[in-house]
């Protein structure tokens, strides 16, 4: 088929008539705009208690924390995890999808642009309508070639800004991807914290149940040393080895303890359980607790925390949901057009001849659908309506988070100061226990009741000491400390 050359310039003048048309009406975008949700918290109530705390250890920065420690191993497993984790490799692939995501949204508002070609040969029936007519004629060629060549380009013109709100949408759902990545950052840095933190806890209450082990040993040896002079009988002897018995018994627990901690370790970093055992195999100190920032206001955590940057941010992708919604109440145009030969010779295939551009308009409009579209803009609200609920509760969780995580840093640390003196006291108690048993003063029984009440608060000190030493790392976590905020997300938080 051919098109005459006389008629090209119509379609282009309609083509032109009509995007002069969609320039005039462009940026009359529907539907709500946003405004962020403004929060308001109380100042945290138990700050004062950890700002009161005395430590020699001066507050790190907070986006890394772990460093505060001031524990050379501690500082290596947390970077080995955020380094090797595979929690954060999927964050970061989701970061990458929902780029993707909000790259295609965007390229719908721009036109496409295709190059077709084809060929087509063909057999006509002559028992066909057309070929029972066409063989009469005199010259007729059942046997028929076509070919085709050109660009089409089409655009959809986003008159009334659904596309726009679509492509804005898909932006807020990247930023909230993306401080998912940054919440999982945190987690990741917390967890590894942990469970080093609990490691070296079960490493000190292993060392505390062995020298237990050493002393109600040490004891044995004495009662039966005094059983064999006759100065003791045989039930001290049986005492003195249930003791021994007692000690002993604490240490498989401990040690499965220990071994699930560092199993989790090895997970965190991205490395099958037992690969960094032996590294961390040999006994170090629970680190001491650096000094932590009692003057957080709430306005400083909803800035900082990605959970809060998220939801707010797919607060504002549910608002553009409202305006997609809204704009199918008005018509659409699109354009599209093709500058192509269409020839049945190769021969003539680029000759002005078989030149045929061609323009279209068209109007789609769902004007008998309105029902559909108002149930569609009634859950676009809902949705809204449930994101901005959703935001609201993650405000308060966050206070909730802070709250808890103080008041148990405080606590624990407090609980830890009562338990070194009782340990003191104990200890003098157990000695002296000793001393007088040795001199015939006390029975044996007195011992005993001094060893194991020594036993039991020296494993709470050391379980303390690392509970304290984790309370401090769910501050930090509760804080929104782990990552090195950036100037969009402050922008962002500043609105809540």
């Amino acid at each position: 088929m051919t098109t005459a050359v006389s008629t090209a310039p119509r379609p282009m003048r309609t083509a032109a008539a009509g995007l002069a048309l969609a320039v005039g009406l462009a940026g009359c975008t529907v539907g709500p705009d946003y405004v962020a949700p403004t929060t308001e918290l109380a100042p945290f109530h138990n700050a004062a208690a950890v700002d009161a705390r005395k430590t020699a250890t001066p507050a790190p920065q907070l986006d890394q924390w772990w460093t505060g420690f001031n524990d050379p191993m501690l500082v290596t497993v947390v970077e080995r995890a955020l380094d090797q984790n595979l929690d954060l490799a999927a964050a970061l692939a989701r970061v990458q999808q929902a780029r993707a995501a909000a790259a295609a949204a965007g390229a719908q508002l721009l036109p496409t642009v295709d190059l077709n070609a084809s060929a087509t040969a063909q057999r006509q029936s002559l028992e066909s309508p057309l070929g029972s007519v066409a063989k009469g004629f005199p010259g007729y060629n059942r046997y028929q070639r076509e070919y085709t060549v050109g660009p089409a380009a089409s655009w959809e013109i986003d008159l009334f800004g659904g596309l726009k709100r679509g492509e804005n949408a898909a932006d807020d759902e990247e930023q909230a991807a993306e401080a998912d990545q940054a919440g999982t950052r945190i987690s990741v840095a917390a967890d590894a914290a942990d469970a080093y933190l609990q490691v070296r806890g079960y490493q000190a209450r292993i060392a505390v149940a062995q020298d237990q082990i050493d002393t109600d040993a040490h004891l044995l040896s004495l009662v039966e040393s005094r059983h064999r002079l006759g100065q003791s009988d045989a039930r001290e002897v049986a005492q003195a080895e249930a003791l021994l018995k007692q000690a002993t018994a604490s240490l498989p627990p401990l040690k499965i303890g220990l071994e699930a901690q560092l199993n989790r370790l090895d997970v965190l970093m991205g490395v099958q359980p037992g690969t960094y055992a032996k590294e961390l195999g040999k006994p170090g100190d629970i680190p001491a607790i650096p000094a932590i920032g009692g003057d957080d206001k709430p306005l400083d955590v909803l800035r900082r925390r990605p959970d809060i940057i998220a939801a707010e941010r797919r607060l504002a992708a549910s608002n553009e949901q409202i305006g997609a919604a809204i704009a199918d109440y008005y018509p659409k145009i699109s354009l599209s057009g093709a500058l192509g030969f269409d020839s049945v010779s190769l021969n003539h295939l680029f000759s002005n001849k078989a030149f045929q551009p061609i323009g279209t308009g068209a109007v789609s409009w769902r004007l008998f659908d309105f029902g559909k579209v108002d149930a569609e803009v009634a859950q676009a609200r809902g949705a809204n309506a449930e994101a901005l609920a959703q935001y609201r509760e993650a405000a308060l969780k966050a206070a909730e988070d802070v709250e808890n995580a103080l008041v148990s840093l405080s606590q624990t640390e407090a609980h830890v100061v009562e338990l070194e003196g009782e340990v003191d006291a104990l200890t003098r108690s157990r000695d002296l226990s000793q001393t007088a048993y040795q001199a015939g003063a006390i029975t044996l029984t007195d011992v005993l009741d001094a060893d194991r009440q020594l036993l039991t608060a020296r494993d709470d000190l050391d379980s303390n000491r690392a509970d304290a030493a984790r309370a401090a790392v769910s501050t930090f976590r509760a804080l929104g400390g782990g990552w090195d905020v950036p100037p969009a997300a402050e922008r962002v938080a500043d609105k809540g």
